[in-house]
């Protein structure tokens, strides 16, 4: 079942004026991101004193902190107190939330995790409740303070971890084997991202597709499998029907996921922009870095293979390929994955866990904060019943494919869904899938997951479904425009980062989508 979290006060807004600039993030950006309220909230424009502080405090630690240190190593306060103490000395917002682990694995614990300015630290487990709030507690002050781990319980050192190392496993199985005949796309596997549906404690790969190149082959192959399971479940055979992943929702026209059902994401690397913030380098509040870092949590737009700021594209443009993979992270925290069309049939679609490879990554604080740090409550209180603000949880596991650099094949998109025999291949450039691709659907080599394609499949499932109101819709862009909440949840969102400095979401032409069939 999907457990959905409060959104906890917004920080960091982005309130530096923007430069005419454009950022390449083929090296991560770094920044710290566990600092205090008054190193994170700045005036435009102070620049004094540029430098990077590699102390774990906004200025040197006084006599007072070293004491209240040393305090808590030799046990004279325990850890909850000491982290409830650390907070109000340093004004920091601070929760220990009740959460789960993955797939509910170990049972017979209780797990508690702190939650501090709205970043996650590690989940701590116990007997019972007490225990794992003070485990909790340990694990974010051993990273707060940089000191060694003091024997607190942790999920990721429990075995919890085990089901989603087998899942990565299974993933690394599947694309070997429909690359086995096709071995120089092996090396598109670097920036693969891959859906799973998890019933209960077991799991299945229903689709992937490129995280970087084009996140519109990921959404599109996990579209057709949810279009699939959309026609099962108005199949007529009720043996049939049954084994939908759908069901009706009390009290609404809507379907929604079996209550057993839970989707996770896996992405073999980091999406590159603001995900790729990391916490290790600890910055003073004057220092360009910081200055640096404070503009980073901005809008990115993917052109070409480059990541750049929002800011310095024009929110009208036919050349942008799409929003970050780190953008549209935040994008499905709000309005699910499913798109438009899909909304006139079910409700939204939220990611419940997402699995972080580690071949190149060793610290998932920066994608912490791009789909939970910057939206809030306020946006929350505005969204139309059914959606809301949704807050996945996120885990470092083994990564499934090595982390490869072939420049020749960068634009290439591959994409799969279950039951699919074979891959597609599509030129992340021009839309249309390449000569040499496993999979092709004619000679005009328009892809699987093409806008006609997927209108095709939407008046499929609109005449399964004796939906003749949807049958009326003359184009792609008025089926996708009449989604009146989605859209209404997409509008606040956008109108939300904007208000907040974070930049405008591009806007594509419409022309594109006026086409009937």
């Amino acid at each position: 079942m999907l457990a959905f979290d409060r959104a906890p006060e917004k920080v960091l807004p982005p309130e530096v004026l923007r430069h005419g600039i454009s950022k390449d993030f083929s090296e991560p950006v770094t920044a710290r991101l566990n600092l205090p309220r008054s190193v994170r909230r700045r005036e435009p424009g102070v620049m004094k004193n540029p430098g990077a502080d590699t102390t774990p405090f906004s200025v040197l630690p006084s006599q007072e902190e070293l004491d209240f240190i040393e305090r808590y190593k030799q046990g004279i306060i325990n850890s909850v107190s000491a982290l409830h103490l650390f907070a109000k000395t340093h004004h920091l917002q601070l929760e220990l939330k009740e959460t789960s682990v993955a797939g509910d694995i170990i049972r017979p614990y209780f797990a508690f995790c702190a939650v501090i300015n709205g970043v996650c630290y590690k989940t701590g487990l116990g007997k019972n409740k007490k225990e794992s709030k003070l485990n909790a507690a340990k694990l974010a002050l051993a990273e707060l303070l940089n000191l060694e781990n003091t024997g607190a319980k942790s999920f990721e050192d429990s075995g919890g971890e085990h089901t989603y190392q087998k899942l990565s496993q299974a993933l690394e199985e599947v694309f070997n084997r429909l690359t086995t005949q096709h071995p120089e796309y092996h090396s598109c596997g670097s920036s693969l991202a891959a859906f799973i549906i998890e019933k209960g404690k077991s799991g299945l790969i229903v689709s992937f597709g490129q995280w970087e190149t084009s996140s519109h082959s990921l959404v599109g192959s996990q579209a057709r499998y949810l279009y699939r399971h959309l026609l099962l479940f108005y199949n007529k055979n009720p043996a049939k029907a049954e084994r939908s992943i759908f069901c009706t929702a009390p009290g609404l026209k809507l379907l929604t996921l079996k209550q057993n059902i839970t989707l996770s994401l896996y992405m073999n690397q980091l999406p590159k922009g603001t995900a790729q913030l990391k916490s290790e380098v600890h910055l003073g509040p004057q220092s360009i870095s910081a200055y640096e870092a404070s503009e980073e949590l901005s809008l990115h737009v993917a052109l070409e293979g480059r990541i750049y700021l929002a800011a310095c594209c024009p929110p009208k443009t036919v050349r942008v390929s799409s929003m970050s993979a780190g953008d549209k992270l935040t994008k499905w925290e709000v309005v699910g994955l499913q798109g438009a069309l899909l909304s006139h049939f079910i409700e939204p679609v939220y990611i419940s866990n997402i699995l972080v490879g580690n071949g190149s990554c060793k610290d998932t604080k920066g994608l912490d904060i791009t789909i939970k740090q910057r939206l809030d409550d306020e946006l929350i209180s505005k969204l139309p019943v059914p959606y809301l603000v949704n807050r996945s949880h996120i885990y470092l596991v083994k990564a499934a494919l090595p982390i490869q650099t072939d420049l020749n094949q960068w634009s290439l998109s591959l994409n799969w869904t279950l039951s699919d025999a074979s891959l597609e291949v599509v030129d992340g450039l021009s839309g249309k899938t390449t000569e040499s691709s496993p999979f092709r659907s004619g000679t005009c080599l328009a892809s699987r997951l093409c806008k006609a394609a997927m209108f095709s499949r939407f008046r499929m499932l609109a005449s399964e479904a004796g939906r003749a109101d949807l049958l009326q819709f003359a184009t792609y862009h008025e089926a996708k425009v009449k989604s009146q909440l989605y859209q209404e949840a997409k509008s606040l969102l956008q109108s939300y980062l904007e208000q907040h400095s974070y930049g405008s979401w591009i806007v594509k032409s419409p022309h594109i989508e006026q086409f009937s069939d």
